[in-house]
């Protein structure tokens, strides 16, 4: 459970952000297992609130009732799953239901606020990986390298396509394309923390990479940070 850890503005943070289905999170699970890493997905934040408001008859416009169960979240992460209460949700909150969810919760201020020291709890030693949209010029602007990791819209709709097929879900590429380029037009839009490249971040494009490559990449260029007197 993370309710209880204290940040630590000293450890060293690799903000990792981007559109829907850029890859970040699995470049940045795989940066954060090569150099020893805490990883935060931030994305599943908004998307347990997501499925917690489901659950409890929350509307998705009621910003006080979703700051409310933001900020009392009874989340937890266990290595590779997730916990919402006593229920493993590791898979519930992938859905392409739950990641619409996500992204209008995401667009509410007051739940971003409830959620903003969650996030930041995690900066702990010897290091944190995390990914989002907003690491880098919210959550972290002290962060030691930032990346902004992309794909094209095709390419994304192509690996999310076949992520639901690999879990036995179906989808169309069509139908996630749609929905990826509204997805993307609502985050980089909205009011709050935006979607959007800051002027200090790398950009990354994956759309031609491999994990293996893109994740060897951001090592690349923080090594060369770290090398920087």
């Amino acid at each position: 459970m993370f309710s209880n850890m204290q940040s630590d503005n000293n450890v060293p943070v690799i903000a990792i952000d981007g559109p829907s289905a850029s890859g970040k999170g699995t470049v940045a699970q795989g940066v954060a297992k090569a150099l020893g890493f805490h990883f935060l997905d931030s994305g599943a934040l908004y998307r347990l609130v997501a499925l917690g408001a489901e659950r409890r008859g929350i509307a998705l416009d009621d910003a006080a009732g979703l700051a409310e169960l933001a900020a009392g979240l009874p989340a937890r992460f266990e290595g590779e799953d997730i916990w919402l209460g006593d229920e493993r949700v590791t898979d519930a909150i992938r859905s392409e239901a739950c990641s619409a969810g996500a992204s209008r919760v995401a667009a509410v201020p007051q739940v971003r606020r409830a959620l903003l020291g969650r996030q930041r709890a995690f900066r702990q030693a010897p290091g944190l990986v995390a990914d989002g949209r907003d690491m880098g010029s919210v959550v972290f602007p002290d962060a030691l390298l930032k990346v902004f990791l992309t794909a094209s819209p095709e390419e994304r709709a192509r690996r999310r396509h076949k992520q639901l097929m690999d879990k036995g879900l179906y989808a169309t590429i069509s139908t996630l394309l749609q929905d990826i380029r509204a997805r993307d037009a609502r985050d980089s839009t909205r009011a709050v923390a935006p979607l959007q490249q800051g002027a200090d971040a790398i950009l990354l494009d994956t759309t031609q990479l491999t994990i293996d490559q893109a994740v060897e990449a951001v090592l690349k260029h923080y090594h060369a940070v770290c090398a920087r007197p």
